[in-house]
């Protein structure tokens, strides 16, 4: 037996450290720990709620947008308060812009390394690599001299000896399967990527007045004043803007990414074996199109070992399915709950740091092990992706439909849609809900003119905070999963807040019961090819996406001071 400690996890948001015995080549046993610790619930006692969602969104610096829409959500389904639909419709917007955004990142910048060999591409052929960009999809920046400058550019900066971000790859790996010209043509679709995800960063900047970290939100509402008549609002000319961004993102997300999405996983079939873990799949519904939050776009549930039929929805913000079956244990984590210890609800959550150093069958995680309806749950664009299809949503049933279909075709042979629980299946799902997003995004923007002609200008609700004790959730289906905040207030005053993050549930350390978490489980059965070189648990834990500062945040054994900051 060996056991590999990769720590830190790259190419991913926060510190994450990864242990694994292998035996005969396959990973029998795993431990995911995250190495920081998030104290953000602990800042927020006795703030005022209103506050809470320019707080929540500094968890990340990645995910910032995700914590405020969730915040404010939390805070208005405990007053039950109305949203107004403009309201809605421009947060709406901002959720699906900064998903495109993420999706294009996490596949080209974050997970295609794994995968894509850039050496390899130095040694593809320009023109080859055209030829089989032109038989997978009409995409502009398929062309042999745009491919010849990205190749001529990345040989120029290999060249040079400093590799940058390519660095630490593990070049010439022998899991590494695709042929060069194949290589290229992603590796110029990794370049182009860095500017197309800029464009959804516009459409957020606009909305939201700044991105990271949005300035437009409010507990009932958005900051957004809409005035066709005055340039200092958010007026026609701007939304005019944004429609002309949506139809620059649509032709990179659907004929190259989902081309790319699908070719690498027709020639890394094997990876539809690997990885499965967890089968409980979590998700919410979002973009909701009423005032009330009862109507959704796309829809969520909750699907039991991986069996469809099984699937039941959460209906609502608030709906008691989701509210009340939410746990958190700390038995494997750095934490103590007063009483016997056991899970806690997370309006009932405590934050109470205790570190023990590593212990194999004891504490070893700042990341607390959630359950639903007392079980583990896996979160992400899998799980979206199949509650929607089981929903009978129109455009992730096209845009999954596609994929398998090109992958078949690049296959030879019918890839099923069960291959999906898998490695790289979820990376898969990944580029389907960038798709549905992107599709999403435009119908939002036209729902918003639809109600803007009709003479609706109405953005925020004033909230009214009652005497006494008052209790909500927020939920959103964030790009890396559900993503919950949970707010106790007691007049008009933050009691206890208790956020349930996607990775807080992916990345989890082992529960009360013992059973592993998603990463731990998606990893027993991995093939490692070199224990020194472990490539093959760097896909698996990538394809979940991980972002450890949101279920974390930052500690020091040594109590030396980090950081001084006075709040106002």
């Amino acid at each position: 037996m060996t056991r590999i400690v990769v720590d830190p996890i790259t190419r991913i948001e926060g510190h994450l450290r990864i242990d694994c015995e292998v035996d005969d080549g396959k990973v029998s046993k795993a431990w995911s720990s995250g190495q920081m610790w998030r104290g953000i619930e602990i800042i927020l006692k006795g703030r005022d709620p209103r506050d809470a969602w320019v707080f929540t969104q500094r968890i990340c610096g990645v995910c910032t947008t995700v914590h405020a829409i969730t915040s404010v959500r939390a805070v208005e389904n405990a007053l039950q308060l109305d949203v107004p639909l403009n309201a809605q419709y421009i947060r709406n917007m901002i959720i699906a812009a900064h998903g495109v955004h993420d999706h294009i990142v996490h596949f080209y910048h974050l997970a295609a390394l794994d995968w894509v060999d850039i050496v390899s591409a130095l040694k593809g052929d320009p023109a080859g690599a055209a030829k089989i960009g032109a038989s997978l999809s009409d995409y502009q920046g398929n062309s042999e001299p745009q491919i010849r400058a990205v190749r001529d550019k990345l040989a120029k900066f290999v060249g040079s000896g400093q590799l940058g971000v390519y660095a630490s790859g593990y070049w010439g790996h022998p899991a590494m399967k695709l042929p060069p010209d194949i290589n290229l043509l992603a590796a110029t679709h990794y370049v182009q990527a860095l500017e197309v995800q800029r464009i959804a960063n516009k459409i957020v900047t606009v909305l939201g007045s700044k991105t990271p970290h949005i300035q437009n939100l409010a507990v009932g509402g958005v900051a957004n004043p809409i005035n066709p008549e005055s340039q200092s609002t958010l007026t026609l000319e701007r939304l005019y803007a944004i429609k002309n961004w949506i139809d620059e993102l649509d032709d990179f997300v659907n004929n190259a990414m989902i081309p790319d999405v699908a070719a690498v996983g027709a020639v890394y079939a094997d990876w539809t074996k690997v990885g499965a873990g967890v089968t409980n799949y979590l998700s919410v519904p979002d973009l909701p199109v009423d005032t009330k939050g009862t109507k959704f776009a796309m829809p969520g549930g909750y699907i039991k070992a991986a069996d469809l039929a099984s699937f039941k929805t959460v209906e609502r913000f608030g709906d008691p399915y989701f509210r009340d079956g939410v746990q958190e244990s700390v038995k494997h984590a750095w934490y103590d709950y007063s009483g016997d210890g056991k899970a806690l609800h997370p309006f009932k959550g405590e934050t109470a740091p205790r570190y023990t150093d590593w212990q194999d069958d004891g504490k070893y995680s700042w990341i607390k092990a959630p359950t639903f309806q007392g079980e583990r749950a896996q979160v992400g664009p899998l799980a979206n992706v199949l509650a929607m299809v089981v929903a009978g949503h129109e455009p992730t049933k096209k845009h999954l439909d596609r994929t398998l279909k090109i992958a078949s075709t690049v296959a030879g042979s019918q890839i099923p849609v069960d291959a999906v629980h898998s490695t790289i299946g979820r990376i898969a799902a990944r580029a389907v809900r960038c798709a549905v997003l992107l599709d999403e995004l435009r119908g939002q923007w036209q729902l918003l003119m639809d109600n803007i002609a009709k003479g609706d200008m109405t953005t925020f609700n004033r909230p009214v905070f009652p005497k006494g004790e008052v209790a909500g959730v927020g939920f959103h289906e964030a790009p890396r999963g559900v993503l919950s905040h949970w707010i106790v207030i007691e007049d008009g005053k933050i009691k206890n807040y208790q956020a349930v993050v996607p990775s807080t549930w992916n990345a989890g350390p082992r529960d009360d019961n013992d059973k592993p978490g998603p990463y731990e489980a998606s990893l027993v059965d991995n093939p490692v090819a070199d224990p020194e070189k472990p490539l093959e648990v760097l896909r698996t834990v990538h394809s979940f996406d991980p972002c450890i500062a949101c279920a974390i945040h930052l500690a020091d054994t040594e109590r030396r001071p980090i950081v001084s900051v006075k709040a106002f």
